[in-house]
């Protein structure tokens, strides 16, 4: 199993998430999160005075999926996220030692 962690801006999540339920994910977590990379920031003004916000609104999405699936969500969230401009975001997987489904006790695959 492979856990993916996904930063896309937040006005990309809703297409994120359709794109994702067309291939049968049928669950993932949201979170509304700050952060910065190479874009270092924005400068906002606010009644008349400029302000430097180094840390910009991002969306972390985490899924959890089978082995076989992982390139596939990996290419459908790039697919749905990419603006084509700076601030993008990133998606990173990792290996998932194992799950548990609390309600029924199912663990491994069949727990997502």
């Amino acid at each position: 199993m492979k856990f993916i962690i996904a930063v896309i801006k937040p006005f990309k999540l809703d297409e994120v998430r359709e794109a994702l339920s067309l291939i049968g994910v049928d669950a993932l977590t949201a979170t509304e999160v700050k952060g910065y990379g190479r874009q270092k920031g924005q400068t906002e003004i606010y009644r008349g005075a400029e302000y430097n916000i180094q840390f910009l609104p991002k969306i972390k999405l985490e899924i959890a999926v089978p082995d076989a699936m992982a390139d596939r969500v990996m290419d459908v969230i790039q697919a749905a996220a990419n603006t084509g401009k700076i601030g993008d975001g990133k998606i990173f997987v990792l290996d998932l030692e194992n799950a548990m489904r609390i309600r029924t006790q199912e663990t491994g695959e069949n727990a997502l």
